[in-house]
Order: structure tokens, then sequence, then C-alpha cells
């Protein structure tokens, strides 16, 4: 199952911030008002070779000053349910506030591993401050800067050894998640392709309250399909349905083989699409894009490339992806997403012979030899593809550190050229021979 990391905590103690310390990304946008982080945020971390999925919650609080308190505590008890570990935020220069042992009252009551984070201990001398978060009553707690990073190796190394060991089960059939936000039609497809209505559609936003794991077997196709939509019913969360689903989207991200995104024609593609396509990226996920409710949607002859170069434009760099569109409610080219998911699966497990790599590589790399550095010329000895889950290739060579990331681009277009591997990120490594 996939470690999920949520890092909770009232506003403006540096949750950002350390998120962006803990993904090594400058995503969050950081800023002194509260409440300023408005992006969804989650990013892929890894720490001694164990990767996790980061969320920063802040993204998800509305700044409005009654609702404000509640979706907090609203926002921690859907982390309780949902993460592995939660990494609970205070700040050493205020103290602790209400809010504050209002969060830690929920935290106390969970079952999950909490680690209290003693945030901007910049210096020595706040360490004696920090002490008096020892009163919350959740154990060890954490001084860090995550403006500098001290501390955050020690954090980081105790909530590793929390995650449970990776249990790699054997997986007959391909597994396919259908991600998308709200309101996009992701239940109406899965009741278009079995038949009946398993999930409830209903026109509001968010009404799906279960993940359900369904086994199809019809038109020559067999897999597990994991509808994400996933929200439970909890009498105790009832707005944060975005941030909710965000993370059941995680969830099932990382347990499938191939994602099926699916985005509304009429809105295009957003932000928060973008953050999940590359997630899913970053995990090595094979992934398509499916365009739904096209019906609803003008037309002339150039709609279609137009509309598959706004996408491309946007998901850029990595492009060669399929995209599929499809109108669920008029029944149109919903068994192609199908077609498409199996090619993208069979490409993801594709393995090509080093014999055939080296015929067709060598020759490209011959006519366009890596730029010579430094007076020195890089070459490139043989190929061969690496045993994994997902495509991954070494190049054995002379001097692979000299070797710069437009010539990795180069070698990649080469491999999409050749060897088709449509909606698979490829991994491509350069080793010393």
């Amino acid at each position: 199952m996939s470690n999920i990391v949520a890092i909770v905590g009232r506003p403006n103690v540096g949750k950002s911030t350390l998120y962006n310390r803990l993904t090594e990304s400058r995503k969050a946008i950081v800023d002194d008002m509260s409440g300023v982080t408005r992006d969804r945020h989650y990013g892929v971390a890894e720490w001694i070779g164990r990767n996790f999925t980061v969320i920063d919650t802040g993204g998800y609080v509305a700044n409005s000053e009654d609702v404000f308190e509640a979706a907090i505590r609203e926002q921690v008890t859907i982390a309780i349910e949902e993460a592995t570990v939660i990494v609970f935020v205070v700040d050493v220069t205020t103290g602790i506030t209400d809010l504050d042992d209002e969060i830690a009252n929920l935290l106390r009551r969970s079952k999950k591993p909490v680690f209290v984070v003693v945030n901007k201990v910049d210096n020595t001398s706040l360490n004696a401050d920090a002490t008096i978060f020892y009163s919350l009553g959740l154990g060890e707690i954490y001084s860090v800067s995550s403006m500098t990073g001290s501390g955050t190796g020690e954090l980081l190394d105790a909530v590793v050894k929390t995650f449970d060991d990776d249990v790699v089960e054997e997986n007959t059939r391909p597994k396919y998640a259908i991600v998308g936000r709200p309101n996009v039609g992701k239940s109406s497809i899965i009741n278009a392709l079995i038949g009946q209505d398993r999930n409830i559609v209903t026109p509001i936003a968010g009404t799906t309250r279960d993940s359900i794991h369904i086994h199809y077997n019809q038109y020559g196709h067999d897999f597990m399909l994991i509808d994400t939509a996933g929200l439970r019913k909890k009498t105790k969360v009832k707005e944060n349905i975005e941030f909710y689903s965000v993370m059941r989207t995680i969830k099932a991200l990382e347990e499938a083989d191939v994602i099926i995104l699916m985005i509304d024609a009429q809105e295009g593609i957003e932000s928060q699409d973008i953050n999940i396509f590359h997630l899913a990226e970053k995990n090595k996920k094979g992934i398509m894009v499916v365009v739904n409710k096209w019906d609803l949607i003008e037309k002339n002859n150039k709609t279609v490339k137009v509309f598959e170069e706004a996408i491309r434009e946007k998901i850029a760099p990595f492009t060669d992806v399929p995209i599929v569109f499809t109108s669920v409610t008029e029944k149109q080219r919903v068994l192609k997403v199908l077609d498409v998911a199996a090619d993208v699966y069979k490409n993801r497990a594709k393995k090509i012979s080093t014999s055939k790599l080296n015929d067709v590589m060598l020759p490209l790399i011959e006519h366009y030899p890596p730029p010579a550095l430094k007076g020195k010329f890089v070459k490139i000895k043989y190929v061969t593809q690496i045993n994994a889950s997902s495509p991954m290739f070494a190049f054995f060579c002379n001097l692979p550190q000299y070797i710069k990331e437009p010539y990795r681009r180069y070698i990649e277009n080469k491999l999409r050229e050749n060897f088709d591997f449509s909606g698979v990120p490829i991994q491509i490594f350069f080793r010393q021979k």
C-alpha cells in the first residue's frame, strides 16, 4: 500500500516550507499571510531508498474566518483516516495556541503514528522553548527549521521506520484507475462499461462515497478497475470533499498500473489534473487522457487537434500520451478507452532484446554523439534494458557524468520513435563501462 505522509497544523506555522523541503521543490507558494497555500499540493519524496507521497494540507482550507477553524479540524480528521503518518507542525515562536490544543486532542485519539514537529527553531537558543510542546501529550518532539533544513533528517529517519514493508503482490490482471476532478464523469464511464448502475450517478460533484474495485471481463478485456471517486460518507466530514478525493486518488494511483485521467471538455485541463498527471509520471505508471463530454463542444475541423495541442503543451515535457475524446452519455468511444488502456499496459511491460536495442540505437548515437565537454569525448559502447516493472534502460559509456539533459531527451525521443512507448514514462541511466 502506498505510504502517505500528511502535514497538518494551523495556518502559518510553516507547513508549505516543510513540504518544499521534503519534496525538494519550490512548488508551494510561501508567504507570511496565513492561508496563502492555494494550490493542491502533493508530491513524491524519497528518503534512504523509501518513496512516499507528501500532502500539504494547507491548500485545502477556504479562507473565510467562520469556516476556517472548522475546515482545519475537518482536514485533520480526513488526514487521520487516510494517511499512513501524520506530521503535526507547530511554531516555536508562538508557543501552544488553542487551535494547536484542539488539533492535538484529535490526534491523541487516532491510532496513526503522529510526529510533533516544532518549526522555526532557527537557532540553538530556541531549543529550550521547544520543550513546552511535550505538554501536548503526543510523545517525542522534533525541532526543525524548515527554512534551513536542520533537523529534517532525524524527522525523516523516524517517519520511514513507521512505514509498512513494501509487499509486492503477484498481480495477474492489469489494474486501471480512473481519476480526475469531481464531476467529470468517472462513475458514468464505469456504469457505461459495466452496463449497470453500479455507482450512484448524480450531477452533484463528489457523490461517490466508496473506493470500488471492479473485476471487468467482457469484449476481450480482463482487468481490475479501481474507481477513485472514493469518498466515504462520514458525518464528521462535510466540506473537504476535494481534499478527500485527492487522498483517495493518490492511494488508487499507487495501486494501479495504468492511470486513466479524465478531464471535462468544457473546462479543459486544470492545475489539479496536471498535478495528478505528474504524480502518475513520477510513480512510473502508464497514463492516458480521456476528454469527456465532447458532445457538448461546438465542432469545426480543427477542434480535436487544437484541444490535443493545448493538453500536450500543459503536460510537457512528457507528451507521448494517448488522448481519447469521449461522450459517456452518448456512449461514444467508451470501448476505445479500454483498447488504448490495454495498449499502454502492454507498452509498460514491454521488453526489448539487447541485440535489437543495440542494432537500432548505436547507429543513431554514432550519427549524433553526445557533445564533447572540456575536450573529452563521450563514447557510448552499448545499451540494455533493465529488468523492472516499467521501462528502464542503461547506456554504458566512458564518461557518464558528462551527459547532460538535452542529450538524455534526444535518446528518450529516439527510443520512443523506434519502439512505441506511448503512455509510459521511460527511465534512462548512463553508467560507467
